[in-house]
């Protein structure tokens, strides 16, 4: 098995770009993740984000997860459990409109470190884009615009801890599932591991790395790309030792965003026909709510079945 891809951006400014954007193509059509490194977030905000998130979660967090195992029974279990995943969650929305205000329990310094740091990750996610459009062949600010709406993309974060297991055997920290939305942005602990991504038919551990950030492509960029850049399932594994944190930021289109191939793509390989439907976002988002531990396909086959019905506006680039 090939390492797994990292990037080093700092190289994107000097005479390896060439050699670095391929790294980038090569990790989006053949993994649907990457490693970044020098991706120009302060290794001093992500060790306060890290720290304040660790502490809410003892604080916080920690009694409740421990009354919701004890009440589902969990510890107990002499099965494998298909039907419930060993984290600890909440969630941050930012854009269109931040709910950061509306979230109980989170103390000043917290909230002004992730106010600070979905911030950059904004500005990493649309950096990226152009990246990604660069390497597609498509017009510098395409994808912004394809998940633009009319309201702006849909921004947002999940931040987990997936406690110490006693039964890793028996149950998972998250289900396997592809990611929705467009691209994801994920902060994870680089002491405890468990995020594992399925390639070539084998779990691949995504090896954790201090100060890096992990990128992975979604359901809607595997339709804009017309296929060439699947969304691929990954999971987490408990483990019997060690929390493990994971902030992970979601950058997907607007909710009335409607999404198709890129016409420059789906021309490309007109002889294969058109294989992904054109929907509406939010339409999307109400699919996946019950079948996220489910094959991608089938939604988007049911979407087809459907896209009659939906407007399609050219996408303006600016």
């Amino acid at each position: 098995m090939e390492a797994f891809p990292v990037i080093d951006m700092e190289k994107l400014n000097g005479e390896e770009r060439a050699a670095t954007m391929e790294l980038i193509k090569d990790a989006c059509e053949n993994w649907g993740f990457f490693e970044l490194t020098n991706h120009g977030i302060s290794h001093d905000l992500m060790d306060a984000v890290e720290k304040l998130t660790k502490e809410h979660y003892k604080k916080c967090m920690e009694q409740r997860f421990k009354e919701t195992v004890a009440s589902q029974g969990l510890e107990a279990a002499q099965s494998e459990i298909n039907d419930r995943d060993w984290e600890s969650t909440f969630f941050l929305r930012h854009l269109p409109v931040s709910n950061m205000s509306e979230i109980p329990d989170l103390d000043e310094d917290y909230r002004k470190a992730m106010k600070e740091f979905a911030a950059d990750l904004e500005k990493l996610a649309e950096q990226l884009l152009d990246l990604l459009c660069e390497n597609l062949g498509l017009e510098k600010g395409y994808l912004k615009k394809a998940f633009y709406g009319s309201r702006g993309p849909t921004f947002g974060t999940k931040v987990s801890n997936y406690p110490p297991c006693p039964k890793p055997e028996l149950i998972k920290g998250l289900r396997a599932h592809t990611d929705a939305g467009g691209i994801i942005l994920l902060f994870q602990d680089d002491k405890v591991s468990g995020l594992q991504l399925l390639k070539d038919g084998k779990w691949v551990d995504v090896p954790p790395m201090r100060h890096s950030i992990v990128i992975n492509t979604g359901d809607q960029l595997e339709v804009i790309t017309n296929g060439k850049y699947k969304s691929v399932m990954h999971r987490v594994v408990t483990q019997p030792d060690g929390n493990r944190m994971s902030i992970a930021s979601f950058y997907n289109p607007g909710s009335d965003a409607v999404i198709y191939p890129a016409p420059a793509l789906a021309e490309k390989e007109a002889e294969k026909g058109q294989v992904y439907p054109k929907f509406v976002f939010e339409d999307y988002m109400k699919l996946y709510a019950g079948l996220k531990f489910q094959a991608k396909e089938p939604r988007f086959e049911a979407l087809k079945a459907t896209e009659s019905t939906v407007n399609l506006d050219p996408i303006a680039t600016v």
